[in-house]
């Protein structure tokens, strides 16, 4: 298989060393073999202990998996580490830990050498848009393998090439979280010169299985001048047969998920609006038929030039084989049906995390382990494969809307914030590829470990996970975005509306009400100049079938409970957050057209001035 030197010399005195060539097989290893139904997965330290990890049970939908600490739950924003010498923004290991990691490589194929192993073959995005790629696991780790293979696919060890040399490589060494990162997660890429090494220190999959290999996807696309989006992407077809296809971006939490979901509605079939956190005001509205839904990706595109045609439009298609999908807001039976079904009568076995289940039993995905008595974990997760997600696309689409979604938290006169976003507001160009710069993570965020209320995720909300530098892929997304001037842009927020809990509503209304009105564009006096420029253009009026949305929803500032004074200290610190954030991209190596755009934001300018720097 061409592997590295190094690692072959642990292969080979390794006690044992399975090549797994198909999902059944690393299933049936998930609980230490067909005929066991329960596993712990544990570790040997060298001071004589004994560390626990991780629970496996085999259920009657597919396996549980349930992490003993609730740390190990979700992904730690600050895990990543770059081992190599290239050109990268990211933390080096020998700014962390004071020593370079040639050493701990050495020392995690030493480790390997005395455990039982399992490894497999797959390959990063799709056929010619990715690279070949390896994953070596402990055996008893054969869970986190199987949540590999059903997000990126297999590769038979039959159908491999007398070629084959894996660009990519995931070694998992989940004890080294102890010995060496204080019981921290830490993945380490290393950038060599044949391979993209990703050395998973932890049992989690999200920050290796998960965004490692899209770091991988991230890193190959800036050699070759493309990008993958993060976001999903799904085709809207009305009850009239037309079809609007959204492409939804955002980080963590910014629902992306939730865009290829129909909106949950109350056991009266009525939707609630919001809830007015003041009042207790409810408003709802009743829509009968919403669109269909045809899904196309649900976290990760390719946006790769060999798809790309010339209507002046983005894009894109699917860049994983499965889904890693959040169910937090699916707390009770009925709140998501498709999904449920789905989930709970799958025609293949599915991975759930941080579900509570036992061996023999079926996991339901409203079940949510407990970080504490009372406290349900915020980050419960189902792997599912696109081949079993109904309705799916497979083929490239071309995007006729790109939204970007952010959790904002409640606004009023007395607590003012910034969730000063209406319903949703129209962005020119520019303006979109800032929102992509800066990319809030915003209120609450369930599948990340942080402490503040907002931060940035960076570049294209993917900042995370890339491995370079970030003032590659601000040109790259630029470049992407003049490249399609027929692709629209849209803002919209999540959680709360101002004074107003909302949850994920607004992007689902969005979505249908976008998809009736078309694509077109809105005409003079639909869209008025929001407050904040931040912020684009705010609709002056909005009807979804008939029903038309309170003024307050789409401009803040007209709720009471906020007013002009409130939504102005909310505009004040969404645009400090902006300018924090977006100087640091000033410098030689941004694009001219950038630099207009940074400076145009750095001086307060107004929509109308975001209009004339790249006027599509």
């Amino acid at each position: 298989m061409n592997l590295p030197c190094e690692f072959l010399n642990a292969l080979e005195k390794s006690p044992s060393v399975r090549v797994a060539g198909s999902v059944e097989e690393l299933l049936a290893l998930a609980c230490g073999g067909a005929e066991h139904d329960f596993l712990e997965v544990k570790y040997d330290l060298p001071d004589g202990g004994t560390v626990s990890e991780v629970t496996v049970a085999r259920v009657r939908n597919g396996i549980a998996v349930n992490y003993a600490e609730p740390y190990m739950r979700r992904r730690d924003p600050d895990c990543m580490v770059i081992a190599d010498e290239k050109p990268t923004d990211k933390t080096t290991f020998r700014e962390r830990f004071g020593e370079e990691f040639a050493d701990l490589r050495q020392e995690t194929f030493d480790w390997f050498e005395g455990q039982e192993l399992a490894m497999f073959a797959f390959r990063t995005g799709q056929a010619d848009m990715g690279e070949t790629a390896l994953a070596v696991v402990p055996a008893n780790a054969a869970f986190f393998a199987l949540g590999l293979a059903l997000l990126q696919g297999i590769i038979s060890p039959v159908d491999l090439p007398d070629d084959f040399v894996p660009k990519t490589i995931i070694y998992v060494a989940p004890p080294f979280r102890h010995t060496h990162f204080d019981g921290k997660q830490v993945v380490v890429h290393n950038r060599t010169d044949s391979a993209h090494e990703i050395f998973s220190y932890n049992l989690y999959p999200g920050p290796s299985a998960k965004k490692g290999v899209y770091g991988s996807l991230i890193r190959l696309g800036a050699e070759e001048g493309w990008v993958t989006a993060h976001c999903s992407a799904v085709q809207v077809v009305t009850p009239y047969d037309n079809v609007l296809t959204i492409m939804h971006e955002g980080a963590s939490g910014g629902g992306k998920s939730e865009m290829l979901e129909q909106p949950h509605r109350l056991p009266d079939g009525r939707l609630l609006k919001g809830r007015n956190l003041v009042t207790g005001e409810e408003r709802h509205v009743e829509i009968p038929r919403m669109c269909e839904l045809l899904p196309v990706c649900d976290d990760m595109a390719l946006c790769h030039p060999s798809i790309q045609q010339k209507n002046e439009k983005l894009w894109l298609v699917d860049a994983e084989d499965g889904w890693f999908v959040r169910v937090n807001h699916i707390d009770e039976y009925g709140a998501d049906r498709d999904l449920e079904k789905l989930t709970a009568q799958p025609p293949t076995p599915l991975v759930f995390l941080n579900i509570d289940a036992v061996p023999g039993s079926r996991a339901l995905i409203w079940e949510h382990i407990q970080d504490a008595p009372g406290k349900p974990c915020p980050n419960p997760r189902v792997i599912i494969p696109r081949s079993i997600v109904p309705n799916i696309v497979n083929e490239p689409v071309s995007i006729d809307i790109r939204s970007i979604g952010i959790r904002t938290p409640p606004c009023t006169r007395e607590k003012p914030s910034y969730g000063i976003v209406g319903m949703f507001h129209v962005l020119p160009p520019t303006l979109a590829w800032l929102w992509r710069l800066v990319a809030p993570r915003g209120f609450a965020n369930p599948s990340i470990i942080g402490t503040q209320e907002m931060s940035s995720e960076g570049v294209g909300s993917y900042w995370p996970f890339t491995t370079g530098r970030k003032i590659d892929q601000a040109n790259l997304l630029l470049r992407q975005i003049e490249e399609t001037p027929r692709t629209r842009y849209v803002l919209i927020p999540n959680q709360h509306i101002g004074a107003w809990e909302t949850g994920f509503m607004p992007q689902w209304l969005v979505r249908d009400y976008l998809a009736r009105r078309g694509s077109a564009k809105f005409k003079k006096g639909q869209i008025i100049p929001a407050r904040c420029p931040l912020l684009g253009y705010a609709l002056s009026s909005m009807r979804i079938e008939g029903t038309r949305v309170a003024h307050w929803f789409l401009e803040v500032n007209t709720q009471p409970e906020v007013g002009d004074d409130g939504y102005d200290q909310g505009a004040e610190i969404l645009r400090n957050f902006f300018e924090e954030h977006v100087k640091q991209f000033l410098g030689p190596d941004l694009s001219p057209l950038g630099h207009r755009t940074i400076e145009c934001c750095l001086d307060g300018g107004a929509i109308e001035d975001y209009e004339r720097i790249l006027a599509l």
